[in-house]
């Protein structure tokens, strides 16, 4: 049974491995001329989807503390390292 508004199409792998994916099936996934995708293999299929951004609300203070905590760990690994080294 197939489902409600599923697309399916048979492609052809180009040089280089260029598939052009047909309207129909950019249209139903939502993807624009210009846009990137994701493609992954998954269970032995190559699944392509839209690569949405993540818009994530943050303040600058936040910005701040989580870079400061992230040059702290840098500083940490980079000291460790250096004791191996024997420096």
């Amino acid at each position: 049974m197939a489902r409600r508004g599923a697309s399916r199409a048979v492609l052809r792998v180009y040089k280089k491995g260029v598939v052009v994916l047909p309207k129909a099936l950019r249209e139903e996934a939502g993807i624009k001329e210009g846009e990137e995708v994701v493609a992954e293999v998954v269970g032995g299929a190559i699944v392509i989807r839209p690569l949405k951004p993540r818009v994530v609300d943050v303040s600058p203070e936040e910005v701040e503390e989580a870079v400061e905590e992230e040059k702290g760990e840098w500083d940490r690994r980079l000291d460790a390292l250096g004791k191996e080294a024997g420096t």
